[in-house]
């Protein structure tokens, strides 16, 4: 009798864990899924991203780490990045905006000032325009263009308007690097 006890509570045991399991599993499944609009966004989640600028000017080369998360619920992304480990950095929100039909974006900085956006989608390419508050070096807009590559790189080109006009701002590629961390001081 007792055995036949202890081989029920196994099974028991045994269908208990495989159905936790299962519902991880499809549980697993619905945390990395997005809303529709945001669907374009999938490939870069979960991901971390780390690049050097390509027209870093300084002895010692600027680099970028980001870090893409899906967030509440799937109705919005998550991007944390850092500079030189922590020299400068910031954390984006995007979002789908229902009233205006568009994706926005909302983006805090170490340096004290943050943006306010949209984002669409050209060719298989994000390009965003930003409007900047409280930049001390009069950059009141930003405009900037990311494309994930077929081979996994992460391309970014940006513009910055200051001074009443448009001037270059910084040309990223960056690679997939799992074990990258984005670092806050």
């Amino acid at each position: 009798m007792f055995r036949s006890i202890a081989l029920g509570l196994a099974v028991s045991s045994l269908l208990v864990s495989f159905c936790m399991a299962q519902s991880q599993d499809s549980t697993s499944a619905a945390t990395n899924e997005l809303i529709a609009e945001l669907k374009f966004f999938e490939p870069f989640l979960g991901k971390t991203f780390r690049g050097e600028f390509a027209n870093s000017t300084s002895e010692k080369p600027m680099h970028d780490v980001s870090r893409w998360e899906r967030a509440m619920n799937g109705r919005a992304i998550r991007i944390l990045h850092s500079v030189n480990e922590g020299e400068y950095g910031g954390e984006t929100i995007v979002m789908w905006d229902a009233e205006t039909k568009q994706i926005r974006s909302w983006y805090f900085t170490t340096a004290g000032f943050h943006t306010e956006g949209s984002l669409t989608i050209e060719d298989n390419r994000l390009v965003s325009l930003e409007k900047v508050t409280g930049n001390e070096n009069g950059i009141t807009e930003v405009k900037a263009t990311s494309e994930l590559k077929s081979d996994g790189q992460l391309a970014v080109k940006s513009e910055y308007f200051a001074k009443g006009s448009w001037v270059p701002g910084h040309t990223i590629n960056y690679k997939e690097t799992p074990d990258a961390k984005v670092i806050f001081k």
